[in-house]
């Protein structure tokens, strides 16, 4: 269902209608935030849509919050008063005043032309960028990510549905697998005989990994561990319904 489909009865100031707003104004789905906050891809969507649940609880709208940058009262967080303060010469804050939001802080992370292919496999082109997409720099940092190590890319193909869908966008950090303990299993963009492919790996036997495919579909296969080029894990993904 689009996002655009919110009841019109709602109140611009309802949270309802301000978190499709920020969804729309970010090209990102309901389906998608519900994942990213660890709910059924209709979570969100009933929220908007029927009221349940009538309020985001506080670690959802928490992390929503610093994904679009916003200050968690556009959300249904109450805001905290201040306790009054009298200044030199008269001036002061009044009981009861309402704590300012905080400026919102953004970072354009490059979104590069080319395709992580999650079916057959699409030849790998130079890392031209192409646009850029704006996340919260607050919910960078509170992931532990640094932007200079982050990249944007299209999924392009069905073999790794339900996860990833044929157009997704998807985050990837290339730090992940330069630390000093390298990768862990988990899903990553991959290059493997030229082709970049976006698959889950696991460690087999010495020396070995498992290239996963999340749908049934397709065939999984292992590979020798060199002759699979470790681009960087996939740590956010967001996409239509």
């Amino acid at each position: 269902m689009p996002i655009s489909s919110a009841p019109d009865i709602l109140d611009p100031a309802d949270p309802r209608a301000r978190l499709v707003d920020l969804a729309r104004a970010r090209g990102v789905s309901l389906s998608a935030l519900s994942a990213m906050i660890g709910r059924n891809a209709a979570y969100l969507q009933q929220f908007v849509r029927k009221g349940s649940p009538r309020k985001l609880e506080e670690n959802d709208r928490h992390t929503l919050a610093m994904f679009f940058g916003v200050d968690e009262s556009a959300l249904g967080a109450p805001l905290v008063p201040v306790v009054a303060t009298v200044r030199p010469g008269g001036g002061g804050l009044v009981a009861g005043a309402r704590a300012p939001a905080k400026t919102a802080q953004w970072v354009d992370i490059p979104r590069l032309a080319l395709g992580a292919s999650a079916g057959p496999g699409a030849l790998a082109d130079d890392d031209v960028a192409d646009g850029r997409l704006r996340f919260s720099q607050r919910w960078l940092r509170d992931l532990g990510l640094d932007p200079a190590h982050l990249s944007v890319i299209e999924v392009a193909g069905d073999s790794m549905e339900p996860t990833f869908r044929d157009g997704d966008e998807i985050l990837v950090d290339r730090s992940a697998v330069r630390s000093s303990g390298g990768w862990r299993d988990g899903i990553h963009v991959v290059r493997i005989d030229d082709v970049l492919l976006v698959k889950r790996l696991e460690r087999g036997a010495a020396g070995m990994i498992r290239v996963i495919s999340d749908n049934p579909a397709y065939a999984s296969t292992v590979r020798a561990l060199p002759d699979v080029e470790i681009i960087g894990r996939v740590v956010w993904k967001g996409g239509k319904i």
